[in-house]
Order: C-alpha cells, then structure tokens, then sequence
C-alpha cells in the first residue's frame, strides 16, 4: 500500500479545495467557519495518510460533512442557542400567556438554580402548567401539606433574593 506524499497532498488541495470549501460554506453559514473547516479536511488527511490509500472527491465530501456537522454541535453545546433562534421563538409565542410563562420560566430558572429538582417540578406544575395543589401532589406523589409547605419556603425564598413575591 502507497503512502501519500506531500506533492499528492498539494494537488489534492488544488484540484478539491474549491469542493469542500462549497460544501463547508453550505453547511456552516459562515465563511470563517467554513474556512476552518476546509482546513481541517485536509489536516485530518494529512494526520491519516498512512491509512489512505485512494482519495476520491467522495472521501473528501464525505469527511467535509462530517467535520462541518461536529463543528456545529460542539458550537450549540458550547454557545446554547443563537440569538435569532431565541427571538424568533419568543416571537412565535408572543401572544400574551406565552409571554408570560416564558417570563415565569426565566425567573424559576434562576430561583432553582441553588434549589432542589422537585421544587423546580412543583413550581413548574403548579406556576407555569396550572395545576391545582391537589393535581400536583397527585403527579409528584407527595401529600398536599407537603407541596403546600414547598411552595411557601419557595414564596420565602424568591421574595427574599427577588424582592416581594406577591
């Protein structure tokens, strides 16, 4: 089996470049990104050469597309959503119950941030979702004192660090 050499790597980058910088501008949105990843096409070619015997166009935009898709998911878990993604959501559900049980879900997503998970799915049952104290007791299986109990040191908490909860 034939190594590549440094000289096939040039006319591979000559002759496929313009391809694969096309696919990753198509994939990313993003002429940086997309030069990166056009890059990394070929680095990864290069770091495998002893692996590859034959590259083809197919091999190239295969590995293009792979690279562009990982670069994305890293980007979503590293960064969260876009901007624009989020506005158009709230945009789409502006009506005004929408618009407050986003705002309700921000401000129990910062109450709970040093809360336990169960009072984070009481609230949301109970505030967000609408459902009786009776309802909620029945689908967290707890005693409606109970839920009772969780939601006033919960009113005590968020009035204390937000100011009046009332």
């Amino acid at each position: 089996m034939k190594t590549l050499s440094m000289d096939d790597f040039d006319n591979l980058y000559r002759q496929y470049g313009p391809m694969v910088l096309r696919r990753c501008r198509f994939i990313l949105k993003n002429e940086e990104k997309a030069l990166d990843a056009m890059q990394d096409v070929f680095v990864r070619l290069i770091e495998r050469k002893e692996k590859i015997s034959n590259v083809c166009s197919s091999l190239l935009y295969t590995m293009a597309t792979n690279i562009c898709l990982n670069k994305i998911r890293s980007d979503k878990l590293r960064n969260g959503p876009e901007f624009d993604v989020i506005a158009e959501i709230v945009e789409d559900s502006a009506s005004a119950e929408g618009t407050e049980k986003i705002e309700t879900s921000i401000l129990l997503d910062c109450i709970f941030s040093e809360r336990d998970s169960k009072d984070r799915q009481i609230a949301i049952l109970h505030y967000v979702d609408g459902y009786t104290l009776e309802e909620t007791s029945q689908k967290m299986k707890m005693s409606v004192s109970g839920i009772r109990k969780r939601l006033e040191k919960l009113k005590e908490y968020a009035g204390g660090r937000y100011g009046n909860s009332n």
